[in-house]
């Protein structure tokens, strides 16, 4: 998937140690809300474009509306995905499968 230029998104905290999304903190019981959510920034975002938004727990580091807008793709940097896009969707439903 080509993305255009992306923007930081104006709702993370700046100089956190970490950052998880709600839906990170949802699943794990962290008792806060999270520094952002994922569904929310990708609301926002023209289908081809990506977000910089960083979920320490998931382990992705973007956010985009695939360019027919249907689907949400993050950005997983991992050894084992390598810079990977993956379907949000599949991965939040694994996790909650999993607590």
């Amino acid at each position: 998937m080509a993305l255009l230029p992306t923007y930081i998104s104006t709702n993370q905290k700046q100089n956190n140690m970490a950052d998880f999304s709600k839906q990170y903190c949802q699943v794990n019981n962290m008792g806060f809300d999270g520094d952002f959510d994922v569904y929310e920034e990708w609301s926002k975002l023209t289908p081809g474009y990506g977000v910089a938004c960083i979920c320490e727990g998931f382990g992705f580091s973007m956010i985009a509306k695939e360019e027919t807008g249907d689907r949400v793709l993050v950005l997983v940097d991992s050894y084992k995905h390598g810079g990977k896009w993956m379907d949000f969707d599949e991965m939040y439903l694994e996790a909650k499968l999993k607590s």
